[in-house]
């Protein structure tokens, strides 16, 4: 059978093709993993049976068959089939991808145009695909591995649907390993140990995982199988301590913050360590400290964020490994500073009340009167300018008149002094388990 989006291949040129490439689907029912979005009931077979497409965004990681989804979908609705890369495309190139499907669009055929790295476009170019969207010229579906509602325009997120796509588990990557198999007529050399070792260095991307295989058997003699170690050998890739996707990486992660939370630096320590060690992008880390810092100390000591802030900044301008040193260093100091989530508190009480009370007119008596008119309705009347009070407080309401006087931040008595003789406790007792006297 001829590809579907293209002249047929001969077989030769087919059979050279990387396995990943000669077991891409050919139906959306192939697709393994996103049953949300192909299986019977899922929302692109939807739209595909009422023969109508708008335009989406694929937002999900590597390797789990975005490209493959928009590719199908054109055929499904016999729609033209443009492609191009965020990375390798300027304005000329969108110019004459649109320009080809306004002609397309003249002779009653629409476009599908499926942008990849759509994210990498900057908000100029990504506000150029507006007017072929709204005037039914292109179907854009971009593709993206980063988080739509930061990395594209508000403009281009309101006339399209986010789909995502879900990093493939072991079910999904063994299925894909039996398709595997199955068209290479052999089974793979693995041992059943290596095998799911195999499945955790894909961390859940089908083309890594179909890549693998390949090496595997280009790598094993006749009757030859692998155990793990001779595996990981072979594909000089250590299988993954957690999966950075998947339970391990949110397991470890909070564990990290609880244990800064609750002011153990060995095992904020040790977590830390964990998480690098398995390939953990150091910022993303850097970031969390930044969080653990006006989360769970907020002012019992303000240093701490300006501390988790530079630990980030010492590791995006060093970086490894001289970087993780400051990662070590705030999670250190985080974990042994006194603890406050009275802002933390006090804040989401506060947007509870916003919520909850709409758009109140402040207090007169605290709002500018620069025309004449707001002075007649008495703007500004009554204000007491603080410094001219005595001891620079004049005690005025601030809130609105409509709504009663909330307390939302409400920091414990004596908080430090209380935090402190808990870290006098706690090294006390680690020197006693220690023999120290």
């Amino acid at each position: 059978m001829g590809d579907l989006f293209g002249p047929d291949e001969p077989d030769g040129a087919r059979a050279a093709a990387p396995l990943a490439e000669r077991l891409r689907p050919k139906t959306l029912a192939e697709v393994v993993g996103q049953e949300h979005l192909t299986g019977d009931d899922g929302v692109l077979t939807r739209l595909i049976r009422s023969g109508s497409l708008g335009s989406m965004i694929f937002w999900g990681p590597p390797g789990t068959g975005k490209t493959t989804v928009a590719r199908l979908l054109a055929g499904e609705t016999q729609l033209a089939f443009e492609q191009i890369s965020a990375i390798f495309s300027g304005v000329a190139d969108l110019k004459k991808v649109f320009d080809a499907a306004r002609l397309r669009r003249r002779s009653g055929r629409q476009t599908l145009l499926f942008v990849d790295e759509i994210h990498r476009f900057n908000r100029a170019q990504q506000d150029s695909f507006l007017p072929v969207m709204e005037d039914g010229t292109v179907v854009l579906v971009g593709a993206t591995t980063e988080n739509p509602s930061f990395e594209l325009n508000a403009a281009l997120l309101s006339r399209a649907r986010v789909l995502v796509f879900n990093t493939l588990g072991e079910e999904s990557l063994e299925r894909l390993l039996a398709r595997a198999e199955e068209v290479e007529a052999r089974p793979l050399p693995l041992d059943a140990q290596a095998r799911a070792v195999l499945l955790r260095m894909a961390d859940g991307d089908g083309r890594a995982a179909l890549t693998l295989a390949e090496e595997v058997w280009r790598a094993a003699g006749p009757g030859e199988v692998f155990d793990a170690a001779q595996l990981q050998h072979i594909v000089q890739r250590r299988a993954p301590i957690y999966d950075k996707g998947q339970d391990g990486h949110y397991n470890l992660i909070s564990a990290l913050h609880k244990s800064v939370r609750g002011s153990d630096p060995d095992a904020a320590l040790y977590y830390l360590a964990r998480m690098l060690d398995a390939g953990e992008n150091p910022l993303y880390l850097g970031r969390r400290l930044v969080r653990m810092a006006t989360e769970d100390i907020g002012l019992a000591d303000p240093q701490a964020l300006v501390i988790a802030n530079a630990a980030k900044d010492a590791y995006d301008y060093l970086g490894s490994p001289e970087g993780e040193l400051a990662l070590a260093e705030a999670t250190v100091y985080l974990a042994t500073a006194p603890k406050s989530n009275a802002v933390y508190t006090a804040y989401k009480a506060a947007m509870r009340a916003a919520r909850e009370h709409g758009s109140l007119l402040p207090p007169k008596h605290i709002l500018n009167a620069p025309t004449k008119l707001m002075k007649e309705e008495d703007y500004g009347a009554g204000y007491l300018y603080d410094h001219d009070q005595p001891d620079a407080f004049s005690g005025q309401d601030y809130f609105p008149e409509a709504m009663e006087r909330r307390t939302f931040y409400d920091p414990p008595e004596r908080g430090f002094e209380r935090e402190i003789r808990k870290r006098l406790d706690y090294w006390a007792r680690i020197r006693r388990e220690r023999g120290d006297g």
